[in-house]
């Protein structure tokens, strides 16, 4: 099977989306001379060009594609050739309005923007096949091809009567029957009892709550929607080219498509990613998406996207300083990325991403930011040994996107419990530390973590719980968090003591979710007096437990759940269940503890983390990245060789202020 190191075997991909289609033809030359410059590697071309090959049914003009990949192979560029079906052309929806969506409140949207499909038409299907099919016969052969690119960030819902008659097709697959169906989503509620397929309709907008399994199951079938149009795509370019990988581009915690349910059928996990550079927290978000993304290609993956500087869609625009910029891009590859790619290499002077940063931007390619882009393509060159290289992880942080989907439906007992802040919470303390993590699933093979995190998992199917006890059976430590294991694989609450698959092995079983007044409340220790994670805070959410042979590490103090457990673990201390949100320093001794419990440290050669310091280890490369304003001086345990200047250090190093290193062990 193709994969990523068919790409990779000179080292790192670098480069950018290309749209040359916006451009005269003598840019086209320039543009080639300037990305030798910058010692870009590879372009992603034809993403939105649907209308210029085809602007007209059945009248493929590829001419000018034809003189596009000329030059960028007699350039030494080479090519990821994609898919136009992202953005069909006005003549399709003016040929056919069924091609377009229809919204939650049964609205058909208009073309003039992009994503302007629905996933099920039938005509919008043969004309992306059709297309497809031309690109892939036409350029199979050209030597500048080195990859295929299906579509663009595939995430499109639509509610519209073909979607509810595939829909309804897709219940019938997965139930069989009515009654099924009736029993799985507990129809008796509300009088949703259906007496045919046909009275089933997507989730569309109504009077008041819509049933939870029923919007579950859509977001399923929407995921699995979209699949079908990449698989449909991919098998037009595997019938005239088996040799080449081909990849989509994922967009992180994406929560329109189950990535998981994907990672299978595509060659090279690929990812676009853009951090906001207002945001403080938005280092530590970026790290846990590229682990993920790792996770979901088991290895190396691709950055396919980032901004060079700013965006144009956020209301408020910052841009990221050119230091910044280059620690987005090293962080994703220390974190299992084997190449950077930016959106997109010259800046557009029209339509709605004119003010989207690029790699040439409107200022042309003397200015600070170019530069920084050429910088960036020699340090890339100079790593061309960590193309291939893998990232050690002993811990392993368990999501779920039914469970997301699940979690955060209306009528819970809280709308502040989210899924993505949980998870980022519990994974901070780890990356802080420089502690490798995977991101797996509840029936992922568990066996090789020594630890397995499930900071919010709200539904967890009878498979999920068979695993994730099979674990512990195993001799491995969980540690759960609040309101997790509440609901099957259907979102219907699991009665009995929560969290009900667990709760024998626990030793304690809670009795009712508790979500707290504002403020917070007291955690003081338990069994162990004082306790060995000191004291702290909890806010937002609470549950009151019942204790049979667990051992209580946190009680409540104060409130109405005054000295109620608020953590616990089993006699063994192999399973603890944490039934709040403490603060963040709680949380962080409390995670370390059981790191260290386990045996698990970090890999890299640093004596100390400073505060403000990135520490990831990605073989036997480490990259530091300094958060700070200041020059951080760190303590190395080895000697040290930076990669990118060549230069020795021991016993410590110093990284500039907001600098980037990486470091390898000199040889003894």
């Amino acid at each position: 099977m193709p994969t990523l190191a068919d790409l990779t075997s000179r080292g790192l991909v670098y480069g950018g989306d290309y749209n040359p289609e916006q451009w005269e033809r003598a840019t086209w030359r320039e543009d080639v001379a300037a990305m030798q410059a910058a010692r870009v590697t590879m372009v992603t071309v034809g993403v939105f060009s649907w209308a210029l090959l085809e602007p007209e049914r059945d009248r493929f003009e590829p001419g000018w594609m034809d003189e596009v990949l000329d030059l960028l192979h007699e350039g030494g560029i080479a090519v990821d050739l994609a898919t136009p079906t992202a953005s069909p052309p006005p003549w399709l929806a003016t040929e056919d309005p069924q091609t377009l969506p229809v919204d939650a409140s049964g609205r058909r949207l208009h073309h003039g923007s992009r994503t302007h499909y629905c996933p099920t038409s039938p005509t919008y299907r043969e004309r992306a096949r059709a297309i497809t099919s031309r690109i892939a016969e036409r350029w199979a052969d050209h030597p500048a091809v080195v990859m295929w690119h299906v579509n663009n960030e595939l995430g499109t819902t639509c509610w519209c009567p073909r979607c509810a008659a595939s829909f309804r097709a897709w219940l019938q697959r997965r139930y069989g029957t009515l009654e099924r169906l009736a029993a799985s989503w507990g129809t008796a509620v509300w009088s949703q009892r259906y007496s045919s397929w046909e009275q089933i309709a997507p989730p569309l907008h109504a009077p008041y709550l819509l049933h939870p399994a029923h919007t579950l199951d859509y977001r399923r079938f929407v995921s699995d929607a979209l699949l079908e149009l990449y698989r449909a795509e991919r098998d037009e370019i595997r019938a005239v080219d088996t040799s080449r990988p081909v990849t989509t581009n994922f967009m992180g915690f994406f929560p329109g498509v189950d990535y998981r349910s994907w990672a299978g059928d595509i060659d090279v996990i690929s990812d676009d990613s853009y951090p906001d550079p207002a945001d403080p927290q938005a280092p530590v978000a970026a790290a846990l998406t590229h682990d993920l993304m790792r996770s979901l290609a088991g290895g190396p993956w691709l950055l396919m996207e980032q901004a060079t500087s700013a965006v144009s869609w956020r209301g408020h625009n910052v841009p990221k300083t050119t230091a910044r910029m280059r620690q987005d891009a090293l962080r994703a590859v220390a974190h299992g990325s084997d190449g950077v790619l930016s959106f997109q290499w010259r800046a557009s002077p029209t339509g709605p991403e004119r003010f989207h940063s690029a790699m040439v931007p409107h200022a042309g390619t003397e200015t600070r930011l170019h530069r920084a882009v050429q910088q960036l393509g020699r340090d890339l060159a100079s790593l061309a040994e960590v193309a291939g290289t893998e990232v050690q992880a002993d811990v392993a942080i368990v999501f779920d996107w039914s469970s997301w989907w699940a979690a955060e439906e209306p009528a819970t007992p809280t709308d502040r419990l989210r899924v993505l802040p949980q998870l980022r919470a519990w994974y901070r303390p780890l990356w802080e530390a420089g502690i490798g993590v995977d991101v797996v699933a509840p029936t992922s093979d568990l066996q090789r973590y020594r630890l397995v995190l499930a900071p919010q998992l709200y539904l967890l199917d009878d498979d999920g719980a068979a695993n994730l006890r099979g674990y512990l059976d195993a001799g491995g430590c969980l540690a759960l968090g609040p309101f997790s294991a509440v609901a099957d694989g259907h979102a219907r609450v699991r009665t009995g003591g929560f969290p009900v698959p667990f709760a024998d092995l626990l030793g304690a079983e809670g009795e009712e979710w508790w979500p707290l007044p504002d403020g917070t409340v007291g955690l003081v220790g338990g069994d162990h007096a004082p306790a060995p994670v000191g004291h702290g805070q909890a806010s937002v959410w609470a549950e009151r437990l019942r204790m049979t042979t667990a051992m209580c590490d946190l009680r409540f103090a104060g409130g109405d759940l005054d000295g109620e457990p608020a953590l616990v673990h089993s006699r063994d201390g192999r399973l603890h269940y944490l039934a709040t949100i403490p603060d963040a320093g709680l949380l962080r001794r409390w995670l370390l503890q059981l790191v260290d419990r386990r045996g698990i440290g970090p890999t890299h050669p640093l004596a100390r983390v400073p505060s403000d310091l990135e520490v990831a280890q990605r073989g036997p490369f480490t990259f530091l990245l300094n958060h700070s304003d200041a020059a951080l001086e760190v303590p190395l345990r080895s000697v040290c060789v930076d990669v990118l200047t060549g230069s020795t250090h021991h016993p410590h190093v110093t990284v500039p202020r907001s600098g980037t290193l990486v470091l390898r062990k000199a040889p003894s």
